[in-house]
């Protein structure tokens, strides 16, 4: 992974992140709340060695003090002092628990001590200093003078307070900012590593370069995720400028993927249901109108039709009356749009047996009767479910599989491609829909751009200048071929 896709990753899992850090800084929060506040307070002692008359004596006794301050250092960490403590205070701990609760320290290169003492309130860390401070000064001067008579001189080395304790003003135990600051740290750790796992598990297909990586398949294009298509349908929305050029980016690589023998009966097809499929063969066909060449929509789903429930057209009568002679094919066809050159061929009444018609050999022979510069789109069930595309697209140059942003996961396309493979069916190429506009998995390039200027979109203007063409459909028309079927024999092109 490059730093572009851990920012990716962070961005798409910022959400989490965030949460899991806010609560690990709330637990570290939650915790010092539990426990005992502890108060500390510090004094101190410096050892002594009497006057001096001159600077050679004034040296001699600072150098005999800080020699003798390591002895003393071990006498202030006694259960003696200890042991004066508690009778001083009236304690009821033992020495050693005392002694724990006491810290003494000498700085570098002095002849100081400094005690500091923990206890629960501040006016018990206060006291237990100075009672400890007076029970080290009693403790060096019984040892300095241990052999001294009553009448006898006293030595001139002791140990008296330097600095009294004073009240702590806050608690020492616990401290809450360094604990809240170690949580959120902890937090954000976790927050991070499980973006990372997530993303390493995460198979769904997000962008085209997940399909390219995955699969020897081309993309022909990724169509950006439109909310007006999701909530007002495809024949009421108004394409904006993205899915407008995405769609023709589309069909362009369609034109150019095998100029010496282009596809001409393609099926469009997904590997479940929900992927966009009918949409995305809809606005294709739409596209490939407004080029100027013939496009004819067969909505060759006959379990659950809507080709022509979203066009708003007639649906009662068409594939299936068709392929078992009701009808013929230019009396069922319906225009739409106002292109002429966009036309419908509806599913017609559901059969009970849809995969045994699809390869019959009169829809064999229908798919291949169209004039030659017409386009074939074939609107099929998903792969995966059933095998109506599968043994459909055997029939045909190819199909293309609609595979959904976000949505369709690896493992998914890949046991659909297997689909197309048991039956020597050619998988022409991916289509990337519902690509998101926002967010962390957005195609910078394609749709964050817009080179529309506003006036043409107020005008209901494409790119080129030309009026944008209505999606109604048209009341009436004629098809301007004069017998589709033509013939017994078909008129068919050798597969690539």
């Amino acid at each position: 992974m490059e730093l572009q896709d851990y920012m990716r990753v962070f961005r798409a899992h910022w959400v989490v992140i965030v949460l899991i850090t806010v609560l690990g800084g709330a637990a570290a929060f939650g915790w010092t709340l539990t426990q005992p506040k502890v108060y500390t307070a510090t004094g101190s002692a410096i050892i002594t060695t009497g006057a001096s008359e001159d600077l050679g004596s004034a040296l001699v006794g600072d150098n005999y003090a800080k020699s003798r301050v390591k002895s003393y250092l071990d006498i202030a960490k006694s259960r003696k002092v200890a042991a004066y403590a508690i009778d001083e205070l009236g304690l009821a701990s033992s020495p050693d628990g005392l002694v724990a609760r006491v810290t003494v320290s000498n700085p570098l290169d002095t002849a100081v001590l400094r005690v500091a003492a923990n206890g629960s309130s501040p006016e018990e860390a206060r006291d237990l200093v100075e009672a400890w401070i007076a029970g080290m000064t009693k403790a060096v001067a019984d040892i300095e003078n241990s052999g001294a008579g009553d009448g006898d001189a006293q030595s001139v080395v002791g140990l008296q307070t330097l600095d009294s304790a004073v009240l702590p003003g806050a608690p020492s135990s616990p401290n809450v900012k360094l604990a809240v600051a170690l949580g959120l740290l902890v937090g954000l750790a976790l927050g991070v590593g499980y973006a990372l796992i997530k993303s390493t598990l995460d198979r769904r297909l997000r962008k085209p370069e997940d399909v390219e990586r995955e699969f020897d398949i081309p993309v022909l294009g990724a169509l950006p995720y439109d909310d007006a298509i999701a909530k007002k349908g495809v024949a009421n929305a108004k394409s904006d400028f993205a899915m407008t050029e995405a769609i023709r980016q589309v069909r362009t690589n369609l034109q150019f993927m095998d100029v010496d023998n282009p596809p001409r009966v393609i099926v469009v097809t997904s590997s479940l249901p929900g992927d966009g499929k009918s949409t995305t063969i809809i606005k294709l066909a739409e596209a490939v109108a407004e080029s100027g060449r013939d496009a004819v929509l067969i909505d060759a789903d006959l379990r659950r039709p809507t080709v022509a429930k979203n066009l708003g057209l007639v649906g009662d009568a068409g594939l299936t009356d068709v392929l078992v002679g009701r009808a013929r094919a230019q009396d069922v066809l319906q225009p739409y749009g106002d292109t002429d050159h966009f036309y419908v061929l509806a599913s017609g009444a559901i059969p009970p047996n849809p995969s045994e018609l699809l390869a019959s050999d009169a829809m064999h022979k229908l798919l291949h009767s169209f004039p030659q510069d017409a386009l074939i789109l074939i609107d099929t069930p998903p792969l995966i479910p059933v095998t109506d595309a599968a043994v459909l697209t055997a029939r045909t140059d190819g199909a293309l599989v609609v595979a959904s942003s976000g949505r369709t996961t690896i493992d998914v396309l890949d046991r659909a491609l297997q689909n197309l493979d048991r039956v020597n069916g050619r998988a022409l190429g991916i289509i990337v829909d519902a690509m998101p506009r926002k967010g962390a998995y957005k195609d910078a390039y394609a749709y964050a751009y817009d080179y529309s200027t506003e006036g043409d979109r107020k005008r209901g203007k494409n790119d080129t200048g030309a009026s944008s063409p209505a999606t109604a459909p048209r009341a009436g028309g004629a098809v301007p071929w004069d017998d589709v079927i033509g013939s017994d024999t078909p008129a068919e092109r050798p597969r690539a």
